[in-house]
């Protein structure tokens, strides 16, 4: 149907799919149920709103409710801050700021830059819209890949972390990473679902992953704030690196990722070692691997974390 909003349709439907009815406070009816969740009536009584109103919401219709409603909507279905922040960008309540179509690359301002020089001991990544990889630090380059090194069409975290054998292999947890990947960018086709470089992106990854392919088809939606990845690097071995994000007022759609290590642990003497070879400049060589670049050491073996 012209004029629907298939992308606010499936996100609705897919989230009354995975609320538990005992859980939302429903008591059995007697009725069976043939498919899982809550039905669009008990969204409609949780929310305080007509099932007609839901049915027609829910349907994709062109209807803009009140942020209230979309409140009550939320707390029917269970969403936490991201799928609320979701459900807001698909009606199309939330005050985003205007986009900067017309340019084609983002820019990092120089002072960003050298903020991720002062981060020399700490991994760091500068990510944009749709996940593109604007900028790495030595350690960033050592840890993940070096982003820099890859033609500009290829720097995007969800295309390295899907698409490079070298980010499989590099992630212990790797489909929780990837799951959590492909939720991001669900969650920034919310913020701008007309960006066609972002349809792009994600025809690509659908093409190409199964497991994007089925993951994108579950519509999560997830805003990385921090979190823990665990690694198996080929260099140090394995470590577990917590990250925090920062996003520099006035620029929502740029966001830095700082990775760190716990003091006195064994990730952190990995950490060292690892930087101790990323500084000297001779220990590691970088090679192409299914589209990405690997670190090997060519002087010998590094040495091993005690």
């Amino acid at each position: 149907m012209a004029g629907t909003n298939r992308e606010l349709a499936d996100f609705l439907r897919r989230a009354r799919s995975q609320v538990d009815p005992a859980r939302a406070g429903l008591p059995p009816d007697g009725r069976v149920r043939r498919v899982p969740g809550l039905r669009r009536e008990e969204v409609a009584l949780l929310a305080g709103v007509s099932t007609d109103y839901y049915a027609r919401l829910e349907q994709g219709r062109r209807i803009t409710p009140s942020p209230a409603v979309v409140e009550a909507i939320g707390r029917a279905l269970g969403l936490d801050a991201a799928g609320r922040a979701h459900l807001e960008d698909l009606i199309g309540l939330a005050a985003a700021p205007v986009r900067r179509r017309a340019a084609a690359v983002q820019r990092v301002r120089p002072g960003l830059y050298q903020l991720l020089e002062a981060l020399d001991g700490e991994p760091a990544l500068v990510l944009g819209r749709r996940t593109d990889v604007l900028a790495v630090n030595r350690m960033g380059a050592a840890l993940f890949a070096d982003f820099d090194r890859m033609p500009v069409a290829q720097r995007d975290y969800a295309r390295w972390m899907f698409l490079d054998d070298h980010a499989r292999a590099l992630f212990v947890d790797w489909e929780d990473q990837a799951r959590a990947a492909v939720e991001s960018l669900r969650f920034e086709v919310g913020r701008d679902p007309h960006d066609r470089a972002t349809a792009a992106l994600v025809a690509e990854l659908r093409e190409h992953s199964a497991e994007f392919d089925h993951w994108w088809e579950q519509h999560r939606v997830h805003q990385r704030t921090h979190g823990s990845k665990r690694l198996r690097h080929p260099l140090v071995g394995d470590l577990t690196v917590e990250y925090e994000t920062l996003s520099p007022p006035g620029d929502p759609d740029t966001t830095l990722f700082i990775y760190t290590t716990e003091p006195g642990s064994p990730s952190r003497r990995a950490m060292d070692i690892l930087a101790s070879w990323a500084a000297s400049g001779t220990g590691m060589e970088a090679r192409p691997e299914s589209g990405g670049r690997r670190l090997r050491p060519v002087n010998g073996r590094p040495p091993r974390p005690r």
